[in-house]
């Protein structure tokens, strides 16, 4: 018998658990819905339905009780100053960026406990919060069902301290279903098809950060996230907001990411088609790269753009460049905390990442072609082309 989900039974069981009944949000009930006829269309087993079910629950009572904390404390009035966020394509080197910043005494980044249990504020809390250690069981249970992640994103070994994109910040926002939002199901992925609204997106977001940085030491902001097809709704968000946006050979962008994808998608439903993926994989890439030549507020003032090799070259030389165009200095104590996260932090740590351009040539693809189809992108941003076959 084919087991269905009730998205109405799922929504008054968490309002019934929490005793609340405001997701901040009147569509919310309506999108849920949405996700739920996508799940039931999957024909999942009970397994997989059951498994499903406890997520939606999670996030469901997860947003109830977040947003109650904004009745419960002043958590408004938090004011979010000059943000520093990282951004650029998928495998550009911005994971790395972000998690030197993250080690700066002075600096706040986002850690993965928090956002997966945000409520209540962590500043109301001590030290052994034990959302830390049920956060690092999750991400055992992740790295565990996801072992190759670990050779292309080996930060996963911070566990519950390590550093969520911005787009986890809504992952209880039901736009899309990714591991990454804690969507541990036997299913595809799923980061496009359902409502967006990238306004509400970074009001939660804003909204989070005030939730962290509440009844805590007054620190700046550093950020990562993909927000290159959302400037004018993140300004909006953050007008005193500073980003720096790395740029990588495109080619490489798109071989890179494919076999990332295709490792974590590897655990959760099995082999993967490569030749698929690759085709996917290099749309979306270029579509990021039309948007990129396309976008008015690409040359933003409050923009800094960094070639990929150069920030590979020198990773330190770079933060500072970005300090310095903040307005910030690079004090000792956060280049000697970056000096050491280097060296105690090696890339390869967990096994070598391999990936081949040959991905794109299997599914039919001139490579020559591909250089001079991106060579307006490369010739504006200085980006050369990335030999690593």
């Amino acid at each position: 018998m084919t087991v269905r989900l009730r998205a109405d039974e799922m929504l008054a069981r968490a309002e019934t658990e929490t005793g609340l009944s405001d997701y901040g949000d009147p569509t919310l009930a309506q999108r849920f819905g949405l996700v739920v006829d996508h799940l039931n269309s999957l024909g999942m087993d009970e397994d997989g339905c059951r498994r499903a079910e406890a997520v939606c629950h999670g996030l469901l009572t997860s947003r109830l009780e977040f947003f109650a904390d904004r009745h419960r404390y002043p958590v408004a009035d938090e004011v979010i100053e000059a943000p520093m966020f990282v951004t650029g394509e998928p495998r550009s080197g911005t994971t790395l960026m972000h998690a030197l910043m993250s080690v700066d005494p002075d600096a706040r980044a986002l850690r993965f406990w928090e956002v997966m249990y945000p409520s209540p504020p962590p500043g109301t809390t001590g030290p052994d919060d034990p959302r830390r250690a049920r956060a690092d069981a999750d991400w055992r249970e992740i790295n565990a069902k996801m072992p190759k992640w670990l050779h292309s994103h080996p930060y996963n070994d911070m566990l519950g301290d390590g550093l969520p994109e911005d787009e986890r910040t809504w992952a209880f926002d039901f736009r899309v279903l990714t591991p990454t939002a804690w969507w541990r199901v036997p299913m595809q992925t799923v980061v496009g098809g359902l409502p967006t609204d990238a306004a509400a997106q970074y009001r939660i977001h804003q909204v989070m950060l005030q939730q962290f940085q509440y009844r805590r030491p007054r620190k700046y902001w550093v950020l990562k996230g993909f927000h290159g097809f959302r400037l004018a709704e993140m300004f909006a968000a953050y007008p005193d907001a500073t980003l720096v946006w790395l740029h990588r050979d495109p080619v490489q962008v798109a071989a890179s990411r494919t076999m990332m994808m295709a490792d974590i998608l590897e655990g959760i439903v099995g082999p993967v088609d490569l030749h698929a993926a690759a085709k996917m994989h290099l749309d979306l890439t270029r579509a990021s790269i039309v948007n990129t030549m396309s976008e008015p507020l690409v040359h933003d003032p409050r923009i800094l753009h960094v070639r990929y090799t150069d920030f590979v070259a020198d990773p330190i030389g770079t933060v500072r460049r970005y300090y310095r165009f903040c307005g910030r200095d690079l004090g000792v104590a956060a280049a000697t905390a970056m000096d050491d996260y280097l060296a105690a932090n090696k890339g390869d740590r967990h096994g070598k990442f391999r990936y081949s351009t040959t991905l794109l040539t299997d599914i039919g693809e001139d490579l020559g072609a591909l250089h001079e189809e991106f060579a307006p992108f490369r010739q504006r941003f200085g980006v050369e082309i990335e030999s690593r076959d």
